[in-house]
């Protein structure tokens, strides 16, 4: 049938771009780019310029889809960053960053859609540039990326798992900021929140983690 063979075409079209981007000299083009933009040397390799020129002229998706996961450690002596919001609590997110959870868990959605490498490769954790760092530099890197290559978010869906303290009073400010660093409206972006039920390292207290499911949509 005809919706069968557009299946069939869309399919084919996912493949190709997957295929273009999975190839390292691929991921090493993509990563100088961002580090050459963040004043840092840029990774050599020959034939990443080529393959990237390749990998523009595949098919065109109308949409795509991206799931982000985050994990961190939480500890006294460190702030907690939720989506850009500085939430009260005894303990915060041990990372090189300042530990934002949800904004690094979106910045990997992202990412991902884009068949590009993940956040722990374009702005590593070894490097000292990046010590202390705002993570709204990074996701406004991969809104940029995603509009560089012709897409607007569609919609985004984001759980944020942690035992405590309570994010209800805080999710209303955490969305409207996400709002702003996505340029989106309100209504395709959703923040749900979580607790653990008691259970591992998330439901003791000891760690926070975050999902988040993205579709972005061609211009």
């Amino acid at each position: 049938s005809t919706n069968t063979a557009h299946g069939r075409d869309l399919a084919a079209m996912a493949m190709s771009s997957v295929r273009a981007f999975q190839s390292r000299p691929a991921r090493q083009a993509v990563s100088s780019a961002v580090r050459v933009r963040h004043g840092l040397a840029p990774i050599r390799c020959p034939r990443a310029l080529s393959v990237v020129t390749k990998a523009s002229a595949a098919p065109v998706l109308p949409y795509r889809v991206g799931h982000g996961f985050d994990l961190h450690r939480l500890a006294e002596g460190y702030k907690l960053i939720i989506g850009g919001v500085d939430i009260p609590h005894t303990k915060g997110c041990e990372a090189h960053s300042d530990g934002d959870v949800l904004l690094h868990t979106i910045t990997d959605a992202i990412l991902g859609a884009l068949c590009l490498p993940d956040i722990g490769q374009l702005f590593p954790d070894t490097d000292p540039k990046w010590k202390g760092a705002r993570s709204d530099i990074f996701l406004k890197e991969a809104v940029r990326l995603m509009e560089e290559r012709g897409y607007v978010l569609g919609n985004i869906d984001c759980t944020i798992i942690a035992q405590k303290p309570k994010l209800s009073p805080h999710k209303e400010n955490i969305r409207n900021n996400l709002c702003t660093l996505l340029k989106a409206d309100p209504t395709v972006v959703n923040v749900k929140a979580k607790t653990h039920e008691k259970v591992d390292s998330i439901g003791e207290e000891r760690s926070i983690a975050c999902h988040a499911v993205v579709m972005l949509v061609r211009k």
